[in-house]
């Protein structure tokens, strides 16, 4: 083994930013949430909008990839995707989802699990509209997730799609669109000294009229 790597279990750092009391179990955790990712954007942490979205396939094969956050709105999140890509068919063959943020910066992370569906054709054909040019052109070249010989392939199918659009607007493809993952769980996380995190969970009541909120071991 490289030498390199085995110093890693002698890397040792203390987490001493900040700390989370039982004062937020009282906020809505839509609000809590939106409070986070504020401070994570104004401290200029590095791509606050990126989240980990894990999938889990029929043979309950998990994967995990990370992607941006475009949209939130009160149902939930919203990132946008290729329906056809790996990620778009295991999501619409099991819509339970879990997604994770993490902000350095802050030494802060938050945990959302809930379910997956298509959002409104209206949210992704606004958004659609908002994308660079050579962006909307892509997700008509990339079929993604499927193999492809080489990157010729890719960059022939790109300039075929951009022959196609010259001189119009660029269409959203019909396989191409937002997911909103609604919530049913946030787990509110930061990293405290000596290891013992602040773990502050809701969990969305079965009636659907609130949370049950409790603090974890770290």
């Amino acid at each position: 083994m490289d030498e390199f790597f085995t110093q890693l279990r002698d890397n040792h750092s203390d987490f001493t930013k900040g700390q989370l009391d039982d004062k937020v179990k009282s906020v809505d955790p839509f609000l809590l949430f939106q409070k986070w990712y504020k401070e994570a954007y104004e401290r200029n942490c590095s791509e606050p909008h990126a989240v980990v979205v894990s999938t889990v396939n029929k043979e309950l094969q998990p994967s995990s990839r990370i992607v941006y956050m475009k949209e939130f709105l009160e149902e939930g999140v919203v990132f946008y995707t290729n329906y056809e890509s790996q990620k778009g068919e295991e999501l619409f063959q099991n819509p339970n989802v879990s997604l994770l943020f993490y902000w350095d910066c802050l030494e802060r992370q938050v945990r959302i699990q809930g379910k997956a569906e298509k959002a409104p054709s209206e949210l992704s054909d606004d958004y659609f509209a908002s994308r660079p040019r050579a962006s909307q052109i892509g997700a008509w070249a990339s079929q993604q997730s499927r193999a492809i010989k080489s990157r010729d392939d890719l960059e022939a199918a790109f300039l075929h799609f951009e022959n196609k659009f010259d001189g119009k607007d660029v269409s959203r493809p019909p396989h191409w669109g937002g997911i909103l993952v609604r919530p049913h769980y946030f787990e509110f996380w930061q990293g405290r000294p000596s290891r013992l995190h602040d773990r502050i969970c809701f969990t969305k009541n079965d009636d659907s009229l609130g949370w049950n909120v409790e603090r974890r071991n770290p």
